[in-house]
């Protein structure tokens, strides 16, 4: 049985197929998810798994030099917020990388999501609760 971070065979799977600049989209249950894009759907229930958790066992495999939130996060929700530029900021130093963030409008931040290789969807049930990852190399 795999012992690393991620058991999820999808999500897994998702994670190794990614390469340098491809992004995969972490969301809340409400983001909408076009027919297109792969979907690993972990929402099991409102709440489970949580966004930051999901943030976390993801970012854990996969290494980041960008990401890419809606700007009404700020304002629609301020604790997720700030809690996502903290783990980017441990992040950088356990990646010795700087994460370049940048922000969008909710609108945007849709048509890229729908551009990403994955969307993986958790049981977050709060505004905005969403980010885009893109991947860059260790070396």
């Amino acid at each position: 049985m795999k012992k690393s971070a991620v058991l999820n065979a999808q999500l897994s799977h998702l994670i190794a197929s990614v390469g340098h600049t491809d992004g995969i989209t972490i969301c809340d249950a409400g983001l909408p998810i076009p027919n297109d894009v792969a979907r690993v759907d972990l929402a099991l229930t409102q709440g489970v798994p949580t966004f930051l958790q999901t943030l976390e066992v993801v970012s854990h495999e996969l290494f980041i030099e960008r990401a890419l939130i809606a700007e009404e996060i700020k304002l629609k929700n301020p604790q997720i917020h700030t809690a996502l530029l903290a783990h980017f900021q441990t992040l950088e130093q356990v990646q010795q990388n700087k994460i370049f963030i940048e922000y969008v409008s909710h609108e945007e931040f849709k048509q890229f999501a729908n551009h990403s290789k994955g969307i993986v969807r958790t049981g977050e049930c709060s505004p905005y609760a969403n980010v885009i990852l893109y991947s860059g190399v260790p070396f």
